[in-house]
């Protein structure tokens, strides 16, 4: 009996053993990252973060990723994706078109955006303070951002009154921030044509366009389509011997003259807080959307000097960054 009793208790352990080891792995959080382009350096800094807040990715944390590869109209696809594994928060990098395809795609799982631009005005929250849906993250305000962009190619470039302005046509986030430039401009008292680009055919014209219309400076406007194109971009404004504030230090350190915009490495950082609070128990709709408080000013000063301007020296001692 004794015998009988024992191997009922093994049969039993065996069975009970393996189930266990089920169920704690389903205890495991899954994270979707959703991306327009796998080739950005914010989602390393993203993952550098969890680790330091202890989540080790494939022991404490599994981590799904989905990238469009520079193309939106995958975006829906792969966030329905994502949404049916299923995924306990859904991680956005790229803007507003990758979060709203993700809120698309789902109305209850949370979602932590990197960055979005002005999401009140883009519908994606209902305010920056109390969110109010399943949707949280990092916000900047395009207006205050072209300003300073603006300043600063004033100060760079002498008798500045001409700027072209390059933007992508790949949704509200862009086309905004053209606005948002305009206005800028005009409080600058500073003439401002804008080029818009579909594709790399698109690119080439622009940049010749706004050399032939006289622009003393360009400014681009941040995009997935330049970042992944930054180097066709870059040697076109050599070309044509143009001026141009770019989207971040990346390209900076491929030819473009400066950068002056959040830190995107700073905010992937931040936003692992995000997710480790939600994992914790805390609600998007309770999380206020953080505006950045990190900046980067970048400037290639061997560009300037191909480009026979001469940088202030008040200007060198306020950078980040000079590349020589």
């Amino acid at each position: 009996m004794r015998l009988i009793g024992l191997a009922v208790v093994l049969a039993v352990s065996l069975t009970v053993a393996p189930l266990a080891g089920v169920a704690q792995q389903r205890q495991v959080p899954r994270l979707g990252v959703l991306g327009i382009d796998s080739m950005s350096p914010r989602p390393v800094a993203f993952l550098d973060e969890l680790r330091v807040l202890g989540y080790l990715e494939g022991r404490t944390i599994t981590i799904e990723y989905r990238w469009a590869e520079g193309r939106p109209d995958r975006l829906p696809a792969l966030a329905a994706e994502l949404v049916a594994l299923p995924v306990d928060i859904l991680v956005t990098s790229g803007g507003a078109p990758v979060v709203r395809a993700a809120k698309q795609a789902t109305t209850s799982i949370p979602i932590v955006a990197m960055i979005m631009n002005e999401p009140v005005e883009a519908g994606l929250v209902s305010s920056l303070a109390r969110p109010g849906g399943n949707v949280t993250g990092h916000a900047f305000e395009a207006s205050a951002i072209s300003t300073k962009q603006l300043e600063l190619l004033s100060e760079t470039v002498p008798k500045l009154s001409r700027v072209a302005v390059l933007w992508y046509e790949g949704g509200n986030q862009e086309a905004g921030t053209v606005r948002a430039a305009q206005d800028a401009a005009r409080t600058l008292r500073l003439q401002l044509q804008a080029h818009e680009v579909r594709g790399l055919a698109d690119l080439v014209g622009a940049v010749a366009a706004a050399k032939a219309w006289g622009a003393h400076a360009l400014l681009q406007i941040p995009s997935p389509f330049f970042f992944n194109h930054r180097a066709t971009l870059v040697a076109l404004l050599t070309a044509h011997r143009i001026p141009a504030m770019c989207e971040s230090r990346p390209l900076v350190v491929e030819g473009c003259l400066m950068t002056y915009a959040p830190s995107f490495e700073a905010m992937a950082r931040r936003t692992a807080y995000y997710v480790d609070r939600i994992l914790k128990g805390a609600k998007p709709a309770d999380l206020p959307v953080e505006h950045p408080t990190k900046f980067e000013f970048v400037i290639n000063l061997k560009t300037a000097k191909a480009l026979g301007l001469t940088i202030p020296q008040t200007l060198l001692l306020r950078a980040d960054q000079v590349i020589e």
